[in-house]
């Protein structure tokens, strides 16, 4: 068990900003949140998964909608005491923690607004490893855990405890009821014990942000290597593609952001072309036409300079950047784990193959011209 202060803030989401691969929302607004719940109520106890006992509930907390919509009508702090208080009186007993739901963008700060303004630890897991744009996303589902019992409820107080056959029926209800309130609500789902949480969570997921946070922020400050060498190297990163964005398409539609963005190669990838096409996360990456990078594994984009993540919200024309791929974890390569967040999934006519084994396949940029 460590204490999570103010101070620790600023690297957790920077680095988580990088798990989003693009979405999730932006840190930064969560962050802040984080900031004025532990200013008011304290450090929150961040604990590994060891530490839950095997018959402790855990509830994991999140927000859902559209990024840029989870940007825009950020949720109070409120929402999780009565999220806590209808689960509790549902279960007939008190929650020993909270845990992230995934390890990006403004979702990965909530749980430390959550934890603090109810006096309970935070466990060091979440259910992605990542950030990926459905409910039954999660590796959890891959354990066999129930979405449900799920309660939601919206900053105006709206609230209700969903019950649902199976994982897919949670996402597609829970979506209709976030479109309903707006395009953004929060929600308490996934309960489990101890137990489950050991063995279907992804553990050290907070100690993992905080330490990809102070990569990107010390890269520039490296010796005996560029800070493109020394992020790649830390972050166990495959450089795919560096150039300028000619274009971004761009809509929310169901809830989502869906949309595309083009980049010109510049430097040693001039005369090439790379599209990275996202729903609410970055899914694929070609380079000439070709697949480099396929969800599961995370299609990251930073700027070229700072390798600061920049979300797909944020995407905009000219800006310079690099595009980086990034291993998933190992339980979303399992055939069920392909099944669930696999690029058929998505929609995409291709099988998966691991990111570190497409990004030295076809490596055949053109000659600079």
């Amino acid at each position: 068990m460590r204490k999570i202060g103010v101070p620790e803030l600023d690297d957790i989401a920077l680095g988580a900003a990088l798990l989003g691969a693009g979405g999730g929302g932006d840190p930064y607004v969560g962050k802040l949140m984080a900031m004025n719940a532990i200013d008011e109520c304290g450090e929150v106890s961040l604990i590994s998964p060891d530490e839950v006992p095997d018959d402790a509930l855990i509830l994991p907390v999140a927000m859902m909608g559209a990024p840029t919509v989870l940007c825009e009508k950020a949720a109070n702090g409120d929402e999780f005491i009565r999220l806590y208080e209808m689960l509790k009186q549902f279960y007939g007993r008190d929650f020993y923690a909270v845990v992230p739901w995934e390890a990006g963008g403004v979702n990965s700060m909530l749980p430390f607004v959550a934890a603090t303004r109810l006096g309970v630890p935070m466990v060091d897991a979440d259910g992605m490893g990542r950030a990926f744009p459905e409910l039954q996303m999660v590796t959890f589902s891959i354990g066999g855990i129930s979405a449900t019992p799920l309660g939601f409820t919206d900053e105006k107080g709206n609230s209700a405890i969903l019950n649902t056959i199976d994982n897919k029926w949670t996402e597609d209800i829970a979506r209709a009821m976030t479109m309903v309130c707006g395009g953004s609500v929060s929600i308490a789902f996934y309960i489990m014990t101890g137990k489950e949480l050991k063995e279907f969570a992804i553990p050290d997921i907070v100690t993992y942000s905080q330490t990809l946070g102070r990569v990107i922020r010390t890269a520039k400050n490296v010796t005996g290597m560029t800070p493109e060498e020394y992020f790649l190297k830390e972050a166990s990163g495959h450089k795919l593609f560096t150039g300028k964005i000619s274009d971004v398409l761009r809509e929310v539609k169901g809830g989502f952001n869906f949309g595309k963005v083009e980049i010109l190669g510049i430097g040693e990838y001039k005369g090439n072309d790379a599209t990275v096409e996202f729903q609410n996360e970055n899914l694929i990456a070609k380079v000439n036409g070709k697949v480099k990078a396929v969800t599961p594994d995370l299609i990251c984009i930073v700027d070229a300079e700072t390798f600061v993540p920049v979300p797909t919200d944020a995407l905009k024309y000219g800006k310079r950047v690099t595009v980086v791929g990034l291993e998933c974890h190992h339980l979303w390569r399992r055939p069920e784990g392909i099944e669930l967040v696999g690029p058929r999934y998505f929609g995409y006519d291709v099988d998966y193959e691991p990111v570190e084994i497409l990004a030295k396949k076809n490596d055949d940029k053109e000659e600079s011209k």
